[in-house]
């Protein structure tokens, strides 16, 4: 039984960062079961927000692990990111944990997943999940064309999502640090 479907956009503008996602988890290509699954949440006393697409109890297990790396390494999120990366990839495991994540805190957003990939996007703005490309596509065109908060922005992203993928929904939970 496949488990997939979500759609996680942040945004970073004007000194916040907003990170959100949709609620829906579909099984196979036509039953939907689940509609409000909260795949956004603050961590490391809120100062951290984490949003996950893939298996929802390996995206579990691994905002755990980041959470561990950042006590680890005193908040220092870029260290953290990348030591979660290393050890996701190498660790026998980890290695089979099938989720990406978006992870921000107030300075930096990244992108981490399991082949090792520490991405820190451009332009402001990132996505993952099925719906990922529609929402980047509309976060962007956002970004450079409106005067909308990065919540805001993001959003509209997962509306614009949510029209156009079918595992996407327009249940939306949005943090902003």
């Amino acid at each position: 039984m496949e488990m997939r479907g979500t759609t996680i956009c942040a945004v970073k503008k004007d000194g916040v960062t907003a990170i959100g996602g949709d609620g829906q988890v579909t099984v196979g290509e036509s039953v939907i079961l689940k509609g409000n699954a909260i795949k956004v949440k603050k961590i490391y006393d809120e100062r951290v927000i984490v949003g996950f697409a893939g298996s929802v109890a390996d995206a579990f297990a691994l905002s755990e692990k980041m959470e561990e790396m950042l006590r680890k390494y005193s908040g220092n999120l870029m260290r953290s990111v990348v030591e979660l990366a290393e050890e996701w990839r190498k660790g026998n495991m980890m290695r089979n944990l099938d989720a990406m994540l978006i992870i921000a805190d107030k300075d930096n957003l990244f992108i981490v997943s399991g082949n090792g990939n520490v991405v820190d996007p451009e332009e402001g703005a990132c996505a993952i999940g099925s719906g990922g490309n529609y929402a980047l596509a509309a976060a962007r065109a956002l970004l450079d064309n409106t005067s909308f908060s990065a919540e805001e922005i993001v959003r509209r992203s997962l509306k614009i999502a949510a029209d156009l993928c079918v595992f996407t929904n327009y249940n939306v939970r949005v943090e902003s640090i």
